[in-house]
C-alpha cells in the first residue's frame, strides 16, 4: 500500500484508479480463492496443494525483488526508525497528530471491531445451528461480490461524488443494514443486505488508502500505514472476546443487536464530526501532522 502512489504515477494512473484496483483484486482473491483451492485438492491432494501456495508466495516475493519504483529501496540513514518499536511509536504520534487519519484510525478500529465478530462467530453459529453451513458461504460470497463492485465502482464514482459523502453513506447504510440483519431474517434479505454493505463499502479502502497516501509524507507511509492497519486487525480479537460472552449469556438475537446498534451510532454520529470535512480537501503542509 506505501508504494502505490509512485506505482500509479508510473503507470500513468490516478490515485483512486490503482487504489480502487487494489481493493477490488483483494476481494476477487477472497471470492475465487476457495474455489480454486478447493479444485486444487481435488487434483494435487492437500499437501501439493500447499506447495502450490508456496510457489504462489515465492511468485509474489520474485515479482517484488525485481519492481523498480522511485524511493521504493531502502531509505537512507537519517530516515530509517532506530528500531521497530520506535517505529511504530513514530507512526502512532503521526496518525494521533493528524486529526483526519486519527479519526478514520478510531471509526475503523470501532466498526471493525463490532462488525468482525459478526461474520466470523455469531454468523457461523446461527447457520450451524440451523444446520445449514452452505448459506454461510453464501452470505460470505454476497458480502465478497459486493466489496468487488463497489471497490471497482470507485474508479467511476471518485470522478463524481466527495469522498466525505461516500463514507457517509458507507456507516450510516452499513449501520442500517447490520441492524436488520441482528433481527435474523429470512435467508434472501440477509444475502441481499450482505451485498448492499459489500457494495456500500467497496469504496472505503480505496478512499483510506488514499488519504492516508496523501496525507502522510513519503519517508512515514510505511509506518503510517502499519499503524492503520494494525488497528484494525487489533479491533477482530478484542470484539472475538465480547461475542461469545453475549451469545451464552443473552442468546444470538441479543448478541447480534448488541453489536448492530452501535455501528449504526457511529453511522448516524458520522456527519458531525468536524474532521470528516476536511477529507476532500487538499493536504496542507506536505501532509505533516496538524
Amino acid at each position: 500500500q506505501s508504494m502505490l502512489p509512485e506505482a500509479a504515477e508510473r503507470a500513468g494512473w490516478t490515485l483512486d484508479h490503482t487504489n480502487s484496483l487494489y481493493e477490488a483484486n483483494f476481494n476477487l482473491a477472497y471470492i475465487a480463492g476457495p474455489g480454486v483451492a478447493g479444485l486444487l485438492i481435488a487434483a494435487i491432494g492437500a499437501v501439493n496443494s500447499m506447495w502450490v501456495t508456496a510457489a504462489a508466495f515465492a511468485g509474489s516475493i520474485l515479482a517484488m525483488a525485481i519492481l523498480r519504483l522511485p524511493q521504493a529501496g531502502r531509505p537512507e540513514r537519517d530516515r530509517r526508525p532506530d528500531g521497530v518499536v520506535s517505529g511504530v511509536l513514530e507512526g502512532l504520534r503521526f496518525v494521533w497528530g493528524n486529526r483526519v487519519l486519527r479519526t478514520l484510525g478510531l471509526i475503523d478500529l470501532a466498526v471493525t471491531g463490532l462488525y468482525l465478530p459478526m461474520e466470523s462467530v455469531l454468523f457461523p453459529k446461527y447457520f450451524s445451528d440451523r444446520a445449514q453451513p452452505a448459506q454461510l458461504g453464501w452470505v460470505l460470497m454476497a458480502l465478497s461480490i459486493g466489496g468487488l463492485v463497489g471497490a471497482l465502482g470507485w474508479t467511476v464514482l471518485s470522478r463524481i461524488a466527495s469522498k466525505r459523502t461516500t463514507v457517509l453513506t458507507a456507516t450510516i447504510t452499513f449501520g442500517a443494514a447490520s441492524l436488520v440483519i441482528g433481527l435474523l431474517p429470512p435467508l434472501p434479505v440477509i444475502l441481499v443486505l450482505s451485498t448492499l454493505v459489500g457494495l456500500v463499502y467497496g469504496p472505503i479502502g480505496p478512499i483510506y488508502n488514499s488519504v492516508m497516501q496523501t496525507r502522510t509524507p513519503q519517508e512515514l507511509r510505511g509506518r503510517v500505514v502499519g499503524v492503520m492497519t494494525s488497528m484494525a486487525y487489533a479491533a477482530g480479537p478484542v470484539g472475538f472476546m465480547l461475542a461469545g460472552p453475549l451469545v451464552d449469556r443473552f442468546g444470538l438475537t441479543a448478541a447480534f443487536l448488541a453489536l448492530a446498534v452501535p455501528i449504526l451510532a457511529i453511522g448516524l454520529v458520522c456527519p458531525w464530526i468536524p474532521a470528516l470535512r476536511e477529507l476532500d480537501r487538499e493536504p496542507t503542509g506536505g501532509g505533516r501532522a496538524d
